[in-house]
């Protein structure tokens, strides 16, 4: 029986090295919830899902990691916790120069598309805006997300937006929209899937202008402080595996990206 049981657990040893997945994350990734539909939202039954969390929750329980959910907290507080490294992982992130001071960045798991939006009442008013320069040069105001990086041309724009006073903050989605319906700017700015979402979901009626700020490849962001380099190995391991598998673009797929 003993016999037995040691070539058992040798074939299980086998099993792991074959696939690639011994071991585990060095701790539990702790990450702040987030409400940002359709990609991270509390559900009817009180269960965090999304585009960007079902992935996650994917990779990480491929690459042997448990992932630890903690309340919401304001945005600029939760990057400055997370560069102190007190807590691990953020969702959807950009690689930047900037950031690879206190993150460490996964492979691609989605691609993300940034643009403007305008009511559909309004626009031929604002058709003729074909760049960020010719909105920087037209009299038109934005409202913009506080916090994320939205691409090279909005970061150009931002200081002269700001500097003639046509450029207003908001914290999340939902009261980005509600500002543009209730008349605060003409023009929203940010991530095409969620302006379009919270516009429907207010019963707004919105047309993207006609040319695109950013498109770009969004990872996981782990915190330099609190995770290893084999950390990141084993999430860039299992974003591998379950590209290869279908998982990843079956999740895709079920939120309507492609």
């Amino acid at each position: 029986m003993a016999f037995a049981r040691t070539v058992t657990a040798l074939l299980a040893c086998a099993t792991l090295l074959a696939g690639g997945r011994v071991g585990a994350c060095s701790r539990p990734l702790n990450m702040v919830s987030e409400e940002w539909p359709p990609y991270s939202f509390t559900n009817e039954e009180n269960v965090q899902t999304g585009l960007d969390m079902d992935m996650a929750k994917a990779i990480l329980k491929e690459a042997g990691c448990t992932l630890v959910s903690a309340p919401p907290l304001p945005t600029v507080r939760r990057m400055l916790l997370f560069e102190r490294g007190e807590f691990d992982l953020m969702l959807a992130a950009t690689d930047t120069a900037e950031r690879r001071r206190f993150a460490r960045f996964s492979d691609a798991y989605r691609n993300e598309t940034v643009a403007l939006f305008v009511l559909a009442r309004d626009y031929a008013r604002y058709a003729g805006i074909g760049s960020m320069p010719a909105l920087v040069r037209g009299p038109a105001s934005v409202l913009a997300p506080r916090v994320g990086w939205y691409g090279p041309e909005f970061a150009n724009a931002t200081p002269s937006l700001r500097a003639s006073g046509r450029l207003f903050d908001f914290g999340t989605f939902e009261q980005g929209v509600r500002m543009l319906g209730a008349g605060r700017a003409p023009l929203i700015m940010g991530d095409r899937a969620a302006v379009l979402y919270e516009a429907q979901r207010q019963k707004l009626v919105l047309r993207q202008l006609p040319f695109v700020l950013h498109q770009a490849p969004v990872r996981l962001m782990l915190s330099r402080a609190s995770t290893t380099p084999d950390d990141l190995a084993r999430v860039n391991a299992a974003i591998a595996r379950l590209e290869k598998n279908g998982t990843l673009q079956a999740l895709r797929e079920r939120y309507g990206l492609r």
